[in-house]
């Protein structure tokens, strides 16, 4: 799953890419040459993750490992890159929870804003002003 597969396939450049899912990704030259490192979540972060739902004995061959990275990274940059365009039209440069409950939403992934809303605002009571949500 490498760079030359991403960009034969026509998905986005990167995680922190931005632009809209529909034109191709955002075309800055930012995002242009961005190592694979950069554009995918850490391999050992979604082999631990991945690990709490197998038996002690239980093992996840590195081809599995590298295609999970690689499509929960796409993932968080579909869903924030939607959230990033609603921003983009209300003149707002942060991107905040309910952003991406919407987005969410809007993207046919409504099954999963329930919980990720109870999460927000319990997050939001414990936290407080820990930081922007």
């Amino acid at each position: 799953m490498a760079d030359s597969q991403a960009k034969s396939s026509g998905m986005s450049p990167g995680v922190g890419g931005g632009g809209s899912h529909e034109s191709g990704g955002d075309q800055s030259p930012r995002s242009m040459n961005v190592r694979e490192q950069d554009r995918f979540l850490p391999i050992a972060n979604i082999s631990r993750i991945m690990k709490r739902g197998l038996p002690a004995n239980g093992k996840i061959a590195k081809d599995a490992k590298e295609t999970m990275q690689e499509c929960v990274s796409e993932f968080i940059s579909f869903v924030t890159s939607e959230a990033s365009d609603k921003c983009q039209r209300e003149k707002r440069k942060t991107i905040n929870g309910d952003d991406l409950l919407w987005a969410m939403t809007t993207l046919g992934f409504e099954e999963y804003v329930e919980p990720l809303k109870f999460y927000l605002t319990r997050y939001r009571e414990v936290c407080g002003n820990c930081g922007d949500t």
